[in-house]
């Protein structure tokens, strides 16, 4: 799969649907991908692959093309994830510079009163789920590895308010966004939330906390709280795994809806944490009899071999997000109306990290 991907798309900036060559966080998601395929094969492919993705835009000295700070927007730290292993491994100084660059735009990135970090300046007082996955894995691995240890209380904090605010306690899962101010137009008047579980949405979420895991230490005093939201969140999401297929629909509890569609990019996710949990501890072997099920009905359902012999991922919403314009509302028709693609880096870098998983799982 992986192969099939490089060769393709030598630069994932240039894929088709990419508005343009710029620094963006679906980069980022195939980079960490190949990053645990190198770290997995040891083959360097996947280190220049890495590192000529980057060089696109790192300059020499720390900036970044087409990034600007000021935008404070969570998307643009995510690629940022990649730029340790190319730090670590070549010792070129423009690499952490611009990590450095990519951590001050966190200093003053606006938060909520609670110190949560707003999805985007043009969303004001906004959380989404999606943007815990965005910041807090990289500020986690900032803190562990330069030494600024008091980012690892600002992560924690991110994933447990996140938690509290868009926790439904009926199904036990989270709702997309929240909206502290309870003025925009898809938030509850009451509880500030958008209407619906969206399926990637909760994805991001449960990979960002298996990912922090890795660098928070283990006695900070929010790690157990942490390990325990991430229990309880798994429980409620294996719960609506649907029994035939083993995936997820796109809105997830709503899996008896007229055109809702059971959707690769989640189904990955969830399989990856799933599995990266239960290999790691956190969760049981439910957890890991959960994503081998949901595992296999990607193979059979979304993995597409074309006559050249190459490997495609297909099912894969396109995006979705909340407001902006064209207006997107939140409502269930929104989500299942946005275009399906195929190899989508928000759906093909999780499907990859889904797979080292399982064959971990395998191994042991």
């Amino acid at each position: 799969m992986s192969e099939s991907f490089m060769q393709q798309y030598p630069l994932v900036s240039d894929m088709p649907f990419q508005k343009r060559r710029c620094w963006n966080y679906e980069n980022g998601t195939i980079l960490t991908a190949f990053e645990r395929m190198w770290r997995r094969t040891g083959d360097d492919k996947y280190l220049r692959y890495i590192q000529e993705n980057n060089d696109l835009f790192i300059q020499e000295d720390g900036s970044i093309a087409t990034y600007e700070l000021n935008e404070y927007n969570v998307d643009m730290i995510n690629q940022g994830k990649s730029l340790f292993v190319l730090y670590a491994e070549t010792g070129k100084e423009k690499y952490r510079k611009a990590i450095e660059l990519l951590v001050t735009q966190m200093k003053s990135h606006p938060r909520t009163s609670e110190g949560g970090l707003w999805h985007k300046k043009i969303y004001p007082f906004q959380m989404w789920l999606d943007g815990v996955y965005m910041t807090s894995p990289l500020l986690a691995q900032y803190a562990h590895t330069f030494g600024d240890h008091h980012w690892y209380d600002d992560v924690a904090n991110e994933i447990i308010l996140m938690e509290r605010v868009s926790r439904d306690p009926r199904t036990g899962l989270l709702y997309h966004g929240w909206d502290e101010s309870k003025e925009e137009r898809w938030a509850d008047s009451v509880t500030g939330l958008s209407p619906h579980f969206w399926g990637r949405a909760l994805g991001w979420y449960v990979m960002a906390i298996v990912d922090v895991l890795d660098f928070l230490p283990l006695d900070h005093p929010k790690r157990g709280l942490i390990i325990g939201i991430f229990y309880r969140l798994s429980e409620a999401i294996v719960k609506f795994q649907d029994e035939e297929s083993g995936l997820w629909y796109q809105v997830v509890d709503q899996g008896h809806r007229k055109g809702n569609y059971l959707e690769a990019s989640c189904s990955s996710m969830f399989t990856c944490a799933l599995a990266k949990g239960a290999n790691k501890g956190y969760l049981g072997g439910w957890a890991l009899n959960a994503a081998r099920k949901a595992h296999q009905g990607l193979l059979d359902r979304y993995v597409e071999k074309d006559e050249d012999g190459s490997m495609h991922l297909n099912g894969i919403c396109s995006v979705a997000g909340l407001g902006n314009k064209p207006y997107r509302d939140g409502s269930f028709e929104y989500y299942i109306s946005e275009p399906i693609r195929r190899d989508d880096p928000k759906g093909f870098a999780p499907f990859v990290m889904a797979c080292l998983e399982i064959e971990e799982a395998e191994g042991k």
